[in-house]
């Protein structure tokens, strides 16, 4: 945990650069409630401090060398790859229900010390304008990687972010060091140089925003790099030195799920709806909805034919049925990646 102060004017500028620049992408919420991220007693009133929070979510059996692993999935183009973080439950539920006890806990020991103090307390889990990162930042959580993801030495960037918003004052705590010094390994390891700069990351071409956020047709420019990320990409926190450190949750909701990650094309092909909505029930991967779930399959598909021709794979994408014309079209793209033609 961690605490910060809600007069945050020094980081408007660059949130408006980069909106400006067009980073965002079609996130139009980011541009929507303008400065309101950074100013916490806008969004609720009578906020004085921000309670930061951050929650491992690296799988208790995660194996030693599982950076290593992570790393090599890419390169398995038989089978598909989802997000680590997205592998086991909804993390907005699991870190929202702590926050919210957190909160009553508060509440509890103004009441025993004979505080007669009204709380107003308002827990945040990546669903309002919020700069997390940002307040995460200043309450020492961690530092603004290049990636610009949260790092701690103790931790690496495997960990959720949540913030508790309270009208009581608490003292600041003070803000970590950045400790990436020279590294440039997630900048290197990004597969379509997303990260334009050191600490400044356009969306636009990002695979997690591509195969999440984005909605319609994803650019054929990014296609073949997205390879076989069906659902994000963790290719520059796999790179990052400091992740040997990343802690193993004790929860087990963070535990991976059978049928989500490195599943074979066919299978996944072979999903309905329904299949998606009951193997997604209660995970992160259900927001996304299942037209964009499969068109971000039939890309996935199509660059294992680039990789390696498949008589069984071409034939599922040609018996699929698109659940709207943007899966046609990718489908009719993933079909001519076949060497030779369709």
């Amino acid at each position: 945990m961690g605490v910060a102060g809600v007069d945050m004017n020094t980081a408007e500028a660059g949130l408006q650069a980069w909106l400006d620049a067009g980073f965002h992408g079609q996130m139009h919420y980011m541009a929507g409630h303008g400065m309101k991220r950074a100013r916490p007693a806008e969004l609720l009133p009578g906020t004085v401090s921000v309670l930061t929070v951050r929650m491992n979510y690296l799988s208790s059996n995660a194996s030693v060398n599982w950076q290593a692993q992570e790393a090599a999935r890419p390169a398995d183009s038989e089978h598909a790859t989802v997000s680590l973080y997205a592998r086991g439950r909804d993390y907005h539920k699991v870190l929202r229900s702590r926050l919210q006890k957190l909160a009553d806990a508060i509440q509890s020991e103004l009441h025993t010390q004979g505080l007669d103090h009204a709380l107003v307390a308002r827990p945040f889990v990546d669903s309002a304008p919020v700069l997390e990162a940002e307040l995460a930042q200043r309450s020492g959580i961690g530092w603004r990687g290049k990636h610009t993801l949260i790092l701690q030495r103790d931790a690496g960037s495997m960990f959720f972010l949540g913030e508790l918003y309270l009208n009581i004052a608490l003292a600041p705590t003070p803000p970590e060091q950045n400790h990436c010094g020279t590294c440039t390994a997630c900048i290197t390891a990004c597969p379509t140089q997303a990260i334009r700069a050191p600490y400044k990351l356009d969306a636009r071409r990002c695979i997690s925003y591509l195969t999440i956020e984005h909605d319609g047709p994803i650019p054929v420019e990014f296609r073949r790099a997205i390879g076989n990320r069906i659902y994000g990409c963790d290719d520059c926190q796999t790179a990052c030195p400091w992740n040997k450190f990343a802690k193993r949750s004790p929860l087990p909701d963070f535990d991976e799920r059978s049928g989500l990650n490195a599943q074979d094309w066919i299978t996944l092909l072979g999903w309905t709806e329904s299949d998606f909505l009951a193997k997604t029930e209660g995970s992160a991967i259900r927001r996304i909805s299942f037209a964009r779930w499969q068109r971000n399959v039939v890309i996935g598909a199509g660059n294992a034919l680039a990789a390696k021709p498949d008589a069984a794979i071409a034939k599922a994408l040609t018996g699929l049925h698109p659940h709207n014309e943007t899966v046609a079209e990718a489908r009719d793209w993933a079909l001519g990646e076949i060497p030779g033609g369709k």
